[in-house]
C-alpha cells in the first residue's frame, strides 16, 4: 500500500495510521483481529475522548471498547475509500510519475492537479465543499431517512426522560439544566421530523420504536434509581450516542446535494454537545468511583443494547450481547411530588405575601427589588408543574409537547433570573423560604387538563397593564436598578408568549377564553386551602422571612430600613397570588 494513502484519510481526528500502529484496526482497515483498545496509546492522540477513554478503561468494558473500535475502524475505511478517488492520493502512474520527474507530467495532467475553482479564483459549490468532495461523497435519500428517523426517536425518548425527572429531582440545577436540556430535544424533534417529511420516503415509523434494544436502553436510563446512575445513563451513554450519530451522518451527509439534513444535524450536534459539557460537569461533581463501580454491570448493559441495536444510528453492524433489564424490571411511573435539596427550608411557608407589597402603590419602588427576585425564583414551582403536565399527557401533536416544553424552560429561566438578582444584593437566597405548595397541590389534586386551566388563567391575568406583567417592569424600571428592568422586561416578553401558547392549546379544550379562565381561576381556589391543616402537620409556621431579607438589601443599598416596611407581615392564608380571595 501506498503510504501516502494513509495521509489525509482522517476527517474529525481518526489517524488511520495511529490506530494501524497501535494494533486497533488492520491493514485494510478493518477491526485488528482480537485486539483490546489501547485507549491509553490512542487517547493521547485525540482521536478518543475522556467518555469512551473511561469506559475503555473499565473492567467490563471490552464489549463496549471492541464496538469503539469497530466504529473508528469502520469510519476509517470509509474516509480510506473516499480518498481513493481523489487526484491527490489515488494510485496511478501520473501519481508515481508525478513523485518522481513532475517536469514531465502533461499540461492537460498538470492542470488536473489544479483544485478547482469557480469564476476569479472564487469557491465552487457556494463555498459547501470541493468539487471532489461534492462528486464522491453522499448516502442515499433511503439511508438518509432511516438514520434520521433513529435519531428523532431518541430524542423523543431522551425529551421525556428529562422532563419526567424535572419534579422529583431534588438538585436545583439539575432541575433548570433538565429543564434547558429537554427544550433542546424537543426543538430538534420537530427538526428532523419536518426534514423527514421533505424526503419523499413515507414519514411512518417516526412514532414508533425503531429497535427493541434501543427500547430497552432508554426504559433503563428513564427508570434509572438514584441521580448517579441517571447522570451516567444520561450523559456518558445516551447524549454521547446521539452526538456519534449527528457526527456520522454530518460526515456521511453530501452537503450540497442534502444540505437541509446536514444543516439540522449542524444545529443538533452544537447543542447536545452543551449538553454533554453541562454532563461531564455534573458526573465530576456528583458521581464518584464508589458509584460509578457499584454500577459497572448496569453501564455494561446500556452498552449491550446500544451494540445490538447496531449503535443508536443503525449504521454498526449489530453485535447480539445479553442485556436483560435492570431498573426498568419494573415499569417507570412519573412521580408528582416536587423534592428540593437540604438548601431549600421551610417549604410549605406562605407567611409573605409579595404581590399584596408590590401591587401597594404606597411603597416605594427600591424595596419591591425584593419582592421580584422572590416571585422570579419562586418559579422553580413551575417546571416542577409543567413537567406533570408533559409526562401525564399523551396522543398530542409534537408541537404542543414542543410549545410547552419551551414555556417550561422559560420559567426555569426566570427562577434562575431571581437567583440572579438575590446574588446581586447579597442576600442568600437558602434564607428564603421558597415553597413548593403550588406545584404541589395542583400535582397531586388536579387532572394534567385543570393543571393547564390553571396555568392558562395565570399567564392571562398577566397580561393587564395596571396588574400584570407591565406594571412589573414599569415598577423594576423605576427602581433605576438596570438588572431589576433587564429582568422584568424579558420576563414580560416571555409571559405574552405564554398567554398565546395556552389560547393555541388549552381553551380549545376549554371553549372560549373567558370559559378558560374562569375555570382555571374555579380549580386553583380548590387547591389552596391547607394553610392551617400545614401548621396543624409541622410542616411550617409560616414565619415571617421579610424583615431579616430587608434588612439585608438596605445595608446594600446602603439606606436604613423604613421602620413601616419592617412591620410588612401581609400572608398568603386568605389572598392568593392574584389577589383574589381564596376559595374556603
Amino acid at each position: 500500500m501506498d503510504t501516502r494513502l494513509l495521509h489525509g484519510i482522517v476527517e474529525q481526528k481518526l489517524s488511520f495510521v495511529i490506530l494501524f500502529g497501535h494494533g486497533v484496526i488492520g491493514p485494510h482497515g478493518n477491526c485488528a483481529e482480537g485486539s483490546v483498545f489501547r485507549c491509553d496509546a490512542v487517547a493521547q492522540h485525540g482521536i478518543i475522548d475522556g467518555v469512551n477513554e473511561r469506559r475503555c478503561k473499565d473492567d467490563t468494558g471490552k464489549g463496549a471498547a471492541q464496538q469503539t473500535c469497530n466504529d473508528l475502524a469502520s469510519r476509517a475505511r470509509r474516509h480510506l475509500i473516499q480518498r481513493s478517488f481523489s487526484h491527490e492520493y489515488a494510485e496511478t502512474e501520473m501519481d508515481r510519475r508525478k513523485a518522481m520527474h513532475p517536469e514531465q507530467l502533461t499540461t492537460e495532467e498538470a492542470q488536473n492537479q489544479t483544485p478547482y475553482r469557480g469564476y476569479a479564483g472564487l469557491p465552487p459549490i457556494a463555498g459547501l465543499a470541493s468539487m471532489r468532495d461534492a462528486a464522491t461523497e453522499g448516502i442515499t435519500v433511503q439511508e438518509s431517512v432511516a438514520r434520521l428517523k433513529r435519531i428523532h426517536w431518541a430524542l423523543k425518548r431522551l425529551h421525556a426522560i428529562f422532563v419526567s425527572r424535572i419534579t422529583a429531582t431534588p438538585i436545583y440545577e439539575l432541575k433548570m439544566a433538565f429543564s434547558l436540556h429537554a427544550h433542546y430535544c424537543a426543538e430538534h424533534v420537530a427538526a428532523v421530523a419536518a426534514r423527514v417529511r421533505e424526503m419523499r420516503q413515507p414519514p411512518h415509523g417516526l412514532d414508533v420504536s425503531p429497535h427493541p434494544s434501543l427500547d430497552l436502553f432508554f426504559d433503563e436510563i428513564l427508570a434509572a434509581s438514584g441521580t448517579g446512575a441517571l447522570l451516567l445513563g444520561l450523559y456518558e451513554h445516551a447524549v454521547p450516542a446521539v452526538i456519534r450519530a449527528l457526527e456520522r451522518l454530518i460526515a456521511d451527509t453530501n452537503k450540497l446535494f442534502d444540505h437541509p439534513t446536514w444543516r439540522i444535524s449542524r444545529f443538533a450536534l452544537l447543542e447536545m454537545k452543551d449538553i454533554q459539557h453541562y454532563g461531564d460537569e455534573a458526573i465530576k461533581c456528583l458521581v464518584d468511583d464508589e458509584q460509578r463501580a457499584s454500577l459497572s454491570g448496569w453501564l455494561s448493559l446500556l452498552d449491550n443494547a446500544l451494540a445490538s441495536a447496531g449503535d443508536l444510528d443503525g449504521s454498526v453492524t449489530p453485535i447480539a450481547k445479553p442485556a436483560d433489564r435492570h431498573f426498568s424490571a419494573v415499569p417507570y411511573k412519573y412521580d408528582p411530588v416536587p423534592q428540593r435539596d437540604e438548601r431549600f427550608q421551610d417549604c410549605y411557608n406562605m407567611g409573605v405575601n409579595a404581590e399584596a407589597m408590590l401591587f401597594n402603590p404606597d411603597v416605594e419602588p427600591l424595596p419591591k427589588t425584593i419582592m421580584l427576585y422572590f416571585k422570579r425564583m419562586r418559579e422553580i414551582d413551575v417546571p416542577e408543574m409543567m413537567a406533570s403536565i408533559l409526562a401525564e399527557t399523551a396522543g398530542k401533536p409534537w408541537e404542543y409537547y414542543r410549545d410547552m416544553t419551551r414555556q417550561l424552560w422559560d420559567e426555569a429561566r426566570h427562577a434562575m433570573m431571581g437567583e440572579i438578582g438575590f446574588v446581586s444584593l447579597g442576600i442568600d437566597w437558602t434564607k428564603v423560604p421558597l415553597n413548593f405548595t403550588w406545584s404541589l397541590g395542583l400535582n397531586t389534586k388536579l387532572s394534567p387538563k385543570d393543571r393547564h386551566a390553571v396555568l392558562f388563567a395565570i399567564e392571562q391575568g398577566l397580561m393587564p397593564k395596571k396588574a400584570g406583567k407591565e406594571y412589573e417592569w414599569r415598577v423594576a424600571v423605576a427602581t433605576t436598578n438596570r438588572l431589576t428592568a433587564l429582568i422584568q422586561d424579558y420576563d414580560w416578553a416571555d409571559e405574552v408568549l405564554h398567554a398565546r401558547i395556552g389560547r393555541d392549546w388549552i381553551v380549545p379544550e376549554l371553549g372560549s377564553q373567558a370559559e378558560a379562565q374562569a375555570y382555571g381561576n374555579e380549580v386553583w381556589s380548590r387547591v389552596l386551602v391547607d394553610w392551617s391543616k400545614w401548621v396543624d402537620e409541622g410542616l411550617t409556621q409560616h414565619r415571617n422571612w421579610w424583615p431579616e431579607v430587608y434588612r439585608t438589601a438596605c445595608e446594600h443599598w446602603g439606606i436604613s430600613p423604613d421602620p413601616e416596611l419592617l412591620a410588612y407581615n401581609t400572608t398568603y392564608e386568605t389572598i392568593r397570588a392574584d389577589l383574589k380571595q381564596v376559595a374556603g
